[in-house]
C-alpha cells in the first residue's frame, strides 16, 4: 500500500489544475483521467513483480520532481527581475499587446528592437529580423518566391515564428494571411507562419513607433473584443486537416544526396595520362611530321 500512495498520481483537483496550467489550458479533465488510469494500470500490472524495483522507480520519480521544483523556483527569480527591467524600459506595455508574444517574447522584441527610430520604416525592421524573401534580379528577370535571407538576430526571428503561430489563432487579420497562403498559394504550414510573423514583425514596429498599444480588429479595422476575433477565425478562416495534410513538406530532413562517380580510381588515371586527341589545335604535338616511310 506504501509503494501505491508513492507511485499513484496526486490528487484528480490538483492534478487537473497542474495540467491546465502546464498545457496553458489546451489540455483538462479528460487528460487528467487518461494519466490515472495509465497510472492504476501499470501499479495493477508490476505490484509485487520482483522484475521491477517500483520502491526505487518511485524515489526516482520524486528526485525528478525536486530537481523540477528548483528549477521552477529560479525561473520565478529571473522573471521577477525581467518584469522589473521591462517596467522601465517600456512602461505602456506596448510590446506585451502584440498577439502571441507573451512575456518573453515582449522582453526578445523589446531587448533587439532597442530604440525603434534606428528604423526607418516598418519594412526596414522587418529586413533586419531576416523574414524577408532574398533579392535576385538582373536587368532582365526579377524571380519571385525566393528563400528568406535569415539575416539578423535567430533568436528574435525564431521567436516571431513562435509567436505567429499563437497570433494567427487570436488576430483575424493574421488569421486571413495564413488562410490564404495554405489555401491559395499552396504555402506549408511552416511558410505560411514564416509570412504571417513577417507581417507580426511590420506591426511590432508600428506598435513600437506610435507608441500605442496593439488594437486587434476585424478585416474592415473595426475593433474587436478578444472573442469575437477567436469566434471569427474560427469560422472563417480555419484549415481543414486535410488542406493540411496535403501541404506538408515532402522533404527529408538531412542533407541533400551527393552523386559520387563510381568509376576505378585506377582507370582515372589511366584517362589523365593518354595522348591527348590530335583535333586539340593548342597541343605542341600536332605540328610534328610523320617520320618518313623508309626505302
Amino acid at each position: 500500500m506504501a509503494t501505491r500512495d508513492r507511485c499513484w498520481p496526486p490528487g484528480r483537483p490538483r492534478l487537473t489544475r497542474l495540467i491546465v496550467t502546464t498545457s496553458r489550458g489546451q489540455l483538462g479533465r479528460a487528460k487528467t483521467q487518461v494519466l490515472r488510469t495509465a497510472a492504476a494500470e501499470a501499479v495493477a500490472l508490476w505490484e509485487g513483480d520482483s522484475a521491477i524495483a517500483i520502491q526505487d522507480l518511485a524515489a526516482e520519480v520524486a528526485s525528478e520532481v525536486r530537481l523540477v521544483r528548483a528549477a521552477e523556483d529560479e525561473r520565478a527569480r529571473h522573471e521577477h527581475a525581467r518584469d522589473a527591467a521591462m517596467v522601465h524600459v517600456d512602461p505602456a506595455g506596448l510590446a506585451a499587446s502584440l498577439p502571441g508574444l507573451g512575456p518573453a517574447g515582449a522582453t526578445q522584441l523589446v531587448a533587439t528592437m532597442g530604440r525603434p527610430g534606428r528604423f526607418p520604416n516598418g519594412g526596414a525592421f522587418k529586413a533586419f529580423t531576416g523574414l524577408t524573401p532574398r533579392a535576385n534580379q538582373t536587368g532582365q528577370t526579377d524571380r519571385k518566391h525566393q528563400p528568406m535571407t535569415k539575416a539578423g538576430p535567430r533568436t528574435l526571428r525564431s521567436q516571431l515564428v513562435q509567436s505567429a503561430n499563437t497570433a494567427r489563432r487570436l488576430d483575424p487579420q493574421l488569421a486571413a494571411v495564413d488562410h490564404a497562403q495554405m489555401t491559395q498559394r499552396g504555402a506549408t504550414h511552416r511558410k505560411a507562419l514564416c509570412v504571417v510573423a513577417a507581417r507580426l514583425a511590420e506591426r511590432a514596429w508600428l506598435t513600437m513607433a506610435r507608441g500605442e498599444p496593439y488594437v486587434i480588429c476585424d478585416l474592415q479595422g473595426r475593433p474587436v473584443t478578444p472573442e469575437q476575433a477567436k469566434r471569427l477565425t474560427a469560422e472563417r478562416f480555419t484549415v481543414t486537416a486535410e488542406v493540411r495534410r496535403r501541404r506538408r513538406s515532402s522533404k527529408k530532413a538531412g542533407k541533400a544526396l551527393t552523386w559520387r562517380s563510381r568509376r576505378n580510381p585506377s582507370h582515372s588515371a589511366k584517362l589523365d595520362t593518354r595522348r591527348p586527341s590530335p583535333r586539340q589545335p593548342d597541343h605542341p604535338k600536332q605540328d610534328r611530321q610523320p617520320d618518313p616511310t623508309p626505302t
